[in-house]
């Protein structure tokens, strides 16, 4: 087999494990949430990929990986119909915008599980276009497509800025303008936990997350034949999860004086998270030392942003995604071991470090801003928020016509 074929073949089979995450989110969502609102968590996650795969086709491959404008966006190329030679990429153009595709699809997802619960349908539908038409698609330029970040010499090899901050941007931001579900704040602001659903669905949906990441990040090398560096990828993206995931579970035991299921299962996800950037350049000691950190940023990170900021972020994703991808962001400049350019502690000087902070707040403020406007102009025009009633009785029944997603507790007449 040649080489070009060994790799599409690679990039391939990456892009069906990443597609696959989509149903892991959708699980951990599911479960973390109510079951009145199952139904409609899973339709959301489903127009991600069905909404994102065509606009993103259409118009967001061009903005991201078109000739670079300026160092801000790529040339329109609609219809993904323009040359990416430029990129110097070994595999076909198909293969890379499919693999493109279901990333773009990931970034968008995360912000449903914020959001869950008390978002309209067809406002959240709306997000997800304008996300994955152009808000994505500029970050993605930025740092993959050969803007300004790039060549500043930030670094972000499978998307923990790209990807996830992007994600949990949107996510902070979405829930924040949203507001609380009811029945989430006491009057005098206590905290009021709100159970999800089934923690089986959401074991099950990491255990796929978990999966779909040896995708996710091995496959972003886009060769087949770097055996060494995926070989490599492989068990520091695995590491950093396990890592990750024992210290959140110690935290919580000595916490809450027992060992918290949800919060260890976010915490896998927040490990994974954090080594996404610096897979490829960070040894597996460094990637157990970011686990380690992650651990403790997703567990007092979604106990801040409940407790103190008052967002109800039902899965915990802002606190996952958006805080442990910064991490694995500033991670690089820290830790990494390979490559040109070393991190702090391996004698490479702040001058990394303080590259990887200026993408983080240079990402941070685009999405922000970005989805702030657009947030509030869905608030303005069609509503963002189901009505009281709808929330009470649940988004399957209101939203979608579902009695309820489990056959079990329908009520039918014989």
């Amino acid at each position: 087999m040649d080489t070009k074929a060994l790799d599409t073949l690679w990039v391939l089979l990456a892009a069906v494990l990443v597609f696959w995450m989509q149903a892991g989110f959708a699980m951990v969502e599911t479960g973390f949430t109510r079951a009145k609102n199952a139904g409609n968590i899973v339709m959301k996650n489903l127009m991600d990929f069905v909404i994102g795969s065509l606009i993103f086709w259409v118009l967001g491959f061009g903005l991201m990986f078109g000739t670079d404008v300026g160092g801000f966006i790529g040339a329109p190329n609609w219809f993904s119909a323009g040359s990416i030679e430029h990129l110097g990429l070994t595999i076909p153009k198909e293969a890379f915008l499919i693999f493109q595709t279901v990333f773009c699809a990931t970034a968008a997802t995360i912000v449903s599980g914020a959001m869950a619960e008390r978002t309209k349908f067809i406002s959240y539908c709306i997000y997800s276009f304008v996300i994955s038409a152009f808000i994505y698609p500029v970050v993605g330029h930025w740092i993959w497509g050969g803007g300004w970040l790039s060549q500043l010499g930030f670094h972000d090899f499978a998307g923990s800025t790209v990807v996830h901050s992007v994600g949990g941007y949107s996510a902070f931001v979405g829930a924040l303008i949203l507001g609380p579900r009811i029945g989430k704040y006491t009057k005098d602001g206590k905290s009021n936990a709100i159970p999800g659903h089934s923690i089986t669905l959401g074991a099950l949906g990491v255990f796929i997350l978990w999966m779909g990441w040896f995708g996710f990040n091995p496959g972003s090398s886009l060769s087949g034949t770097a055996v060494d560096l995926n070989s490599r990828i492989f068990i520091t993206t695995n590491l950093a999860g396990a890592a990750a995931a024992l210290v959140t579970m110690i935290i919580t035991w000595v916490r809450y004086k027992k060992p918290d299921i949800s919060m260890t299962l976010n915490g896998v996800l927040a490990g994974l998270v954090a080594i996404t950037a610096g897979c490829d350049v960070i040894s597996p000691t460094g990637a157990v030392i970011v686990g380690i950190i992650a651990g403790f940023v997703v567990v007092y990170g979604i106990e801040f942003i409940d407790k103190v900021l008052k967002i109800d972020d039902p899965v915990g994703a802002i606190g996952v995604h958006g805080l442990c991808g910064i991490t694995g962001t500033l991670a690089v400049g820290l830790f990494a071991a390979y490559g040109d350019t070393l991190g702090l502690f391996y004698g490479g000087g702040f001058g990394y470090l303080v590259t990887q902070l200026i993408g983080i707040v240079a990402v941070g403020a685009w999405t922000v801003g970005t989805t702030f406007i657009l947030f509030k102009v869905i608030k303005a025009t069609v509503g963002l928020r189901v009505s009281k009633e709808e929330e009470i009785k649940g988004l399957d029944p209101e939203e979608h016509g579902l009695e309820s997603s489990y056959a079990d507790f329908q009520t039918i007449d014989l």
